[in-house]
């Protein structure tokens, strides 16, 4: 590795669920993980970043302060579900300025039962006219995509079909069985066509990793990834597909944030999507990993369902997709949803990963997509 390559030494992560512990104990756990994975002290850390959308202020200071004090900079980062791709980014561009060799960057979340709140999102106005609750809009999507591609309900099920299954084999998701796709077809209907068991719950939980320049990694003699892009991106021209916006444009070439954010990342890296091994994505529903396949290039617009209906997404599959069951299986904690998906392939590309493994695989992406139009792409290779 080249002097100037951005490498990964570390990852922890506190299993997520519905926890008593308080998201001071949970984010300690994982950035004490990560650092004994790196081998490394507390005291070798420059700086830190807390990735949070719930926890009030200065969490990452409060978070932190368990491991010892210190005078470094530590830095609160919040952009929705992207917020733990932001947190990565920042330690990267850190790293790269020469100010700093060493960098924790930490998510963690307490979330409330229940939908998101929408007045943390939207405009009193954009409530009021209604379609501000998540599955609202994630089905008006589904419904779409079924109308104008013929994807169908078996092929969404099939999403949550694999995902469970895969998240038998990890012990830091929140539910680790699988089901028939019977069981998840007759599943209570929360927004048609998206049913209870493909839909992912907020949650509590953490996640870490800590980076460092080659050098020091090659100096630490510490197992390592290569971040080859993080990228970081928001909706153009309000191309958010939520409730009502105050603009939107149709006449006009408007891709959506995915596929920008994964251009980028891809030129950043080098690569394309056929280069990627493996893959962790949004799939806060069902439906959402099939429309991520598109955005990504993973297949052609209007293929996803049969992409999924062929088993190329299986672990081992051509193109394994949410091998630890995504967030359908794991629930989504926002602030460290991001970093536990890097956590996952920085496990497939240490070839960690057990019974979920993807054989021989080099190349992992990490995925969300969040409210605002926020995306974020990392690309981590061997």
């Amino acid at each position: 590795m080249l002097d100037s390559d951005i490498v990964i030494v570390g990852a922890g992560i506190h299993p997520f669920g519905r926890f008593e512990t308080s998201a001071e104990e949970m984010g300690a756990m994982a950035a004490s993980q990560a650092l004994e994975d790196a081998g490394l002290k507390w005291q070798d850390i420059d700086a830190a970043y807390l990735s949070r959308m719930y926890l009030p202020a200065t969490s990452g200071a409060r978070i932190l302060r368990n491991l010892g004090g210190t005078d470094m900079s530590i830095v609160d980062v919040e952009a929705a579900c992207a917020s733990g791709g932001v947190a990565l980014r920042q330690a990267v561009l850190a790293i790269k300025s020469g100010e700093v060799d060493t960098v924790l960057v930490l998510g963690a979340e307490k979330m409330p039962r229940g939908f998101m709140d929408p007045t943390m999102i939207y405009r009193p106005w954009q409530i009021k006219m209604g379609m501000s609750v998540n599955p609202s809009y994630w089905s008006m999507r589904a419904m779409r995509h079924m109308h104008e591609h013929g994807t169908t309900d078996e092929q969404i099920a099939m999403v949550a079909y694999k995902n469970h299954k895969n998240s038998v084999h990890n012990p830091n998701a929140m539910y680790r069985k699988e089901f028939s796709m019977e069981q998840i077809l007759n599943s209570r209907l929360v927004c048609d066509p998206i049913r209870l068991l493909e839909i992912c719950a907020a949650n509590d939980g953490a996640a870490c990793v800590v980076v460092t320049t080659g050098k020091k990694a090659r100096e630490l003699g510490a197992r390592h990834v290569k971040v080859a892009s993080c990228i970081h991106t928001i909706a153009r021209y309000s191309a958010d597909f939520r409730c009502p916006a105050e603009s939107m444009s149709s006449k006009i070439e408007n891709p959506g944030p995915t596929e920008v954010t994964a251009q980028k990342a891809f030129e950043v890296a080098g690569i394309g999507s056929k280069d990627i091994h493996c893959f962790e994505v949004q799939d806060t529903d069902a439906f959402c990993e099939i429309e991520i396949y598109e955005e990504l290039g993973l297949c052609a617009v209007g293929e996803g369902g049969a992409f999924v209906e062929s088993g190329a997404t299986e672990i081992n599959g051509s193109t394994p997709v949410n091998m630890s069951g995504g967030l359908i299986s794991k629930g989504e904690p926002v602030g460290a949803s991001h970093l536990a998906q890097v956590v996952e392939i920085v496990s497939q590309l240490r070839a960690d990963s057990g019974l979920r493994q993807v054989e021989g695989a080099k190349t992992g992406l990490a995925h969300v997509l969040g409210a605002g139009g926020n995306c974020a792409v990392t690309i981590l290779t061997v």
